[in-house]
């Protein structure tokens, strides 16, 4: 359990640094960006509160003969669909597809949990639900977002959805493997480990996402300033 701890711990301070970079990026970005720029920031600021939390030893439950951290799937309840809401926001995606987005990617983790705290089989049936309603995510990410990001977005800006978009799909399938391998599937990777991994991947995904998007925008918003400079000095 200390060890345990000693993750969660480690966790919150990357996700507080991670936090306290985004918001001090808020000043460099474009004004025009910024009010979508705040979901950058919300995301790993939740993720300060759940694993303040669970270092404090707050948020598990004992659910067939091994621990699951609630709080943790509160936080990818609430963390995860702004991920992608801020792609969906980034692409021009339609009002329909943007929902559908968000609720899929909330019902994943719903059904992820869900298989964490029931018995063998159901929780497989569970998993493999959620799995499927993940692949409706990625459908969407890759076709009609992808479709609304092309229409609408430079070529820039297009590059960096496809970066966004990879990073945190690829990133996010590593996640299930955990379940899977972990004590709510076979068993074969101990809690430890598995909350090592898990802690991992939260920092990256939660501020390596933020902080991709950062850099594009401040270079975007110089490309701006330069265009506008060169057009001004052309009318001159």
């Amino acid at each position: 359990m200390a060890t345990i701890t000693t993750w969660f711990t480690l966790g919150l301070l990357g996700e507080l640094l991670g936090t306290a970079v985004l918001a001090y990026g808020y000043t460099l970005v474009p004004e025009e960006v910024r009010k979508r720029y705040l979901l950058l920031i919300a995301i790993p600021g939740i993720a300060i509160v759940a694993y303040a939390l669970m270092a404090l030893g707050f948020g598990s439950i004992q659910s067939e003969g091994h621990a699951v951290y609630v709080i943790r799937y509160v936080d990818w309840l609430l963390t995860t669909p702004l991920n992608v809401w801020f792609l969906a926001l980034l692409a021009g995606a339609s009002r329909e597809d943007t929902v559908k987005l968000v609720v899929l990617q909330a019902l994943t983790i719903v059904f992820g949990f869900a298989g964490a705290v029931t018995p063998s089989p159901i929780s497989y049936a569970l998993f493999a639900v959620g799995g499927a309603l993940f692949g409706g995510v990625i459908s969407l990410l890759y076709r009609n977002i992808a479709a609304a990001a092309k229409s609408t977005l430079s070529d820039i800006e297009m590059s960096l959805y496809r970066t966004l978009r990879n990073f945190v799909v690829v990133l996010w399938l590593v996640y299930p493997v955990v379940w899977v391998l972990g004590a709510a599937g076979v068993g074969l990777m101990d809690v430890e480990t598995a909350t090592l991994v898990i802690v991992y991947l939260d920092v990256v995904t939660k501020v390596g996402f933020g902080v991709i998007a950062l850099l594009a925008m401040i270079d975007l918003g110089s490309v701006g300033e330069t265009a506008e400079e060169s057009t001004a000095v052309a009318g001159d």
